[in-house]
C-alpha cells in the first residue's frame, strides 16, 4: 500500500469512527452509567468528590480528537465536511427538546477545535490535538449546558469527562506521529 493510499484508508476509518461517536454518545447517555435516574441521562463519576457527568461525554471527547485526525489524513475540506456531517447526525439523533442545544454546541465546538488545530498542526500533532480539544470541549460544555438548561451547574463534570477521554488518546496520537515520521506521512 502506498503512503497516499494508507492516508486515505486511515482517514476514512477516522471519519467513520468520528461519525459513530455521535450515536454512541446518545446510546451511552440512555443506557450506561453508575446512576440512571428515570427520564434523565445516565451518569458516570469523572473525578473524586462525587463529580459526575453524563456518560456520553466520553464520546464527545473522542470525537474532538478523531476530527483532528480526519483533517490530518484527508485535509481541511474533509475536516470541515466531517463537522457538517456530525452536526446533521447530532440534530437527527438528539431528543426533540435538545436538538438546538445539541446541534449548535456540536457545530460550534468542532469549529473552535478546527480553528485551533489547523494552525498548530505544523508545530506538533500532540500539541495541536491537546490545545484544540481543550478549546473544543470547553466550548461544547458551556454551549450545550447553557442552551439546553440555562445553567452551568454541571460544567466541571462535562469538562473533566471529555478531557479524560482526550488524555486517554494521547499515547495513540504520539505513536501515530512517530509512525508518520518514520513512514514520511503528512
Amino acid at each position: 500500500m502506498t503512503p497516499d493510499q494508507r492516508q486515505r484508508v486511515e482517514g476514512a476509518i477516522f471519519l467513520l469512527a468520528y461519525i459513530a461517536c455521535i450515536p454512541t454518545a446518545n446510546w451511552l447517555i440512555q443506557h450506561v452509567g453508575t446512576v440512571c435516574p428515570p427520564g434523565e441521562p445516565c451518569l458516570i463519576p469523572v473525578a473524586p468528590g462525587g463529580i459526575m457527568a453524563p456518560s456520553g461525554v466520553l464520546m464527545v471527547g473522542l470525537a474532538l480528537v478523531l476530527r483532528d485526525l480526519v483533517q490530518r489524513r484527508l485535509g481541511v475540506g474533509w475536516g470541515l465536511s466531517a463537522i457538517v456531517i456530525g452536526a446533521a447526525v447530532s440534530a437527527a439523533l438528539a431528543p426533540p427538546a435538545l436538538v438546538l442545544a445539541s446541534t449548535v454546541a456540536f457545530a460550534l465546538s468542532e469549529l473552535a477545535d478546527f480553528a485551533v488545530y489547523t494552525p498548530l498542526q505544523r508545530r506538533g500533532l500532540v500539541l495541536a490535538v491537546l490545545a484544540s480539544s481543550a478549546v473544543g470541549l470547553v466550548a461544547d460544555s458551556v454551549l450545550f449546558l447553557w442552551l439546553a438548561f440555562h445553567s452551568l451547574d454541571f460544567l466541571a463534570g462535562q469538562v473533566i469527562g471529555k478531557a479524560l477521554m482526550v488524555l486517554l488518546t494521547i499515547p495513540a496520537i504520539h505513536w501515530l506521529r512517530r509512525r508518520d515520521a518514520r513512514l514520511k506521512l503528512a
